[in-house]
């Protein structure tokens, strides 16, 4: 048996651990109880956007079964429907749209943190939060009525210098005659991905721009001691503080990406099979097939639709679960070496 150490008389009694408790201001009770509303709220609406989208495609998933997985052809009054061809459209474009807008966006908001001048600075910063806010449709005007016409040429470039690549690849098209039609170029998911990166790049250049100013001044300044070069500096400091944002960033700009309808529905020319030539003419996404579809649909046809919509519903969850895990691996300012 261990024996109980008694306080002497005249002794301090020993040291023993208090539990500290924290007195909470209503201001602090009510901004708690505010956040925890909000988020209860967003996955509450998350959740009845998805019961909704389920309960409304049941009628279509029942009738095609897991099919509607694999098959190309769009045809619900018949029963012979899917969303391989519109789903691979969907992540083509959203593909080609991150290659433009992430070097874009990282580029510019390099620039505007760490080189411009700060009077022009304020400058650009406005005029890239303004392209933020255009609406989707005048990028697709913008994008049909002269983007277009612009681009066949490098449509034709690309082609005749890198065909022997598959992707890049324009069947029935000769790139070496320069009487070769042009329709052979246009309404691809080339240039739907070429407009649609435009469109978020400032988007993504705001969220990386926030983040690359938040780089610690003394790491700055502490690879400038050390003789590091500006470039070195963005290259040990900023970069890996802004890992973080960059990536979602690149995230939220392909959620935006993914869904967006009215520029991409303005541009393709609506093909129901799988498209993997790039630069070819004909091009399709699941939002441009609802937005297409929805008016002179059936019942049934309305059935599908909600299920293609309960489709990348769950591809941008998915996508956005990615982001998160790898966001939380490489929190900003984690990797700065400077």
């Amino acid at each position: 048996m261990s024996a109980t150490t008694l306080p002497v008389a005249g002794e301090a009694p020993p040291d023993r651990p208090r539990r500290l408790r924290q007195r909470r201001s209503p201001a602090d009770l009510l901004f708690r109880g505010g956040v925890r509303t909000a988020g209860i709220l967003v996955l509450l609406v998350m959740t009845m956007v998805g019961v909704f989208l389920a309960y409304r495609a049941m009628l279509a998933l029942r009738k095609a079964g897991p099919a509607f997985l694999t098959t190309q052809t769009w045809e619900p009054d018949s029963g012979d429907f899917g969303i391989a061809a519109v789903l691979t459209g969907t992540v083509l474009i959203a593909a080609v749209a991150i290659s433009v807008a992430v070097p874009l966006a990282t580029g510019t908001a390099l620039y505007i943190s760490e080189f411009a001048p700060r009077r022009l600075r304020r400058t650009l910063i406005s005029l890239v939060d303004l392209m933020a806010a255009v609406p989707s449709v005048v990028y697709g005007l913008w994008g049909a009525f002269l983007l277009q016409g612009q681009v066949i040429g490098l449509s034709r470039w690309i082609s005749t210098w890198f065909g022997w690549i598959p992707p890049l690849r324009v069947p029935g098209a000769d790139p070496g005659d320069p009487l070769s039609p042009a329709a052979a170029y246009t309404s691809s998911t080339f240039i739907a991905g070429l407009v649609v990166g435009l469109m978020i790049t400032p988007i993504v250049c705001s969220v990386m721009r926030e983040v690359f100013a938040q780089a610690p001044v003394g790491e700055r300044e502490g690879a400038y001691a050390l003789g590091a070069t500006r470039w070195g500096m963005i290259r040990s400091v900023v970069l890996p503080f802004g890992r973080g944002g960059m990536i979602g960033g690149t995230m939220l700009g392909l959620g935006r990406a993914l869904g967006e309808t009215i520029a991409v529905y303005m541009i393709i020319s609506p093909v129901f099979a799988i498209q993997p030539h790039l630069l070819a003419n004909g091009a399709n996404s699941v939002s441009a097939l609802i937005a297409l579809r929805y008016g002179d649909a059936s019942a049934v046809g309305i059935s599908a639709l909600m299920a293609a919509g309960l489709a990348l519903f769950t591809l941008t969850l998915v996508v956005n679960f990615i982001a998160s895990s790898i966001i939380a691996r490489s929190r900003s300012g984690a990797a700065s070496d400077a």
